[in-house]
């Protein structure tokens, strides 16, 4: 095989979103769909959105091409859905949110600091023996940031799990 040609995994990740009804009903069926039809959901975020009576969800899954567009499918077909986008492989803006809980005694709560800092985060709470530290990004950055605190010993750890929309801009600067 030649360094040119690429190894396409079967399985990928997939980031999925939807817009939904804003009401109780939408989420069960939802992850009914889900549960029913043995589709695993990695990480399922719902939300109010720009219109009052609806909300902005966005599930990330892992499957081949041909399960992922099964379940696009599926969830188009629901009544509380009025639009589904799997933004894999469409230009697209996406974050996940952490807060962690770190150990910080005196004698290391610098150190802690300065790796925050070098994470872009930032030190939302404190304590004598605490720092609490939220940090957006994506998945490998906020993986990177938690590997980075684990050895000052972490109390919590929070994860929202991925939020994306479609960038708007798709041309060339």
């Amino acid at each position: 095989m030649s360094t040119e040609e690429k190894i396409i995994p079967t399985e990928t990740e997939h980031l999925i979103t939807m817009k939904v009804a804003n009401n109780f009903n939408a989420l069960s069926r939802i992850a009914g769909l889900f549960s029913g039809r043995g589709f695993n959901i990695d990480t399922l975020n719902i939300g109010d959105s720009e219109e009052p009576d609806m909300a902005r969800g966005t599930i990330t899954t892992t499957g081949d091409t041909r399960i992922v567009e099964q379940i696009t499918r599926q969830l188009d077909k629901l009544v509380d859905v009025e639009e589904v986008t799997d933004l894999t492989y469409v230009p697209h803006v996406s974050r996940e949110l952490a807060l962690i809980k770190v150990n910080a005694p005196a004698e290391t709560r610098s150190e802690i600091m300065q790796v925050a800092n070098i994470f872009r985060a930032k030190i939302i709470d404190i304590s004598p023996i605490t720092l609490t530290i939220e940090i957006t990004g994506n998945r490998h950055k906020v993986d990177a940031a938690i590997g980075m605190f684990r050895p000052f010993g972490l109390k919590e750890v929070a994860r929202t799990g991925m939020i994306a929309i479609p960038r708007e801009y798709q041309g060339e600067v």
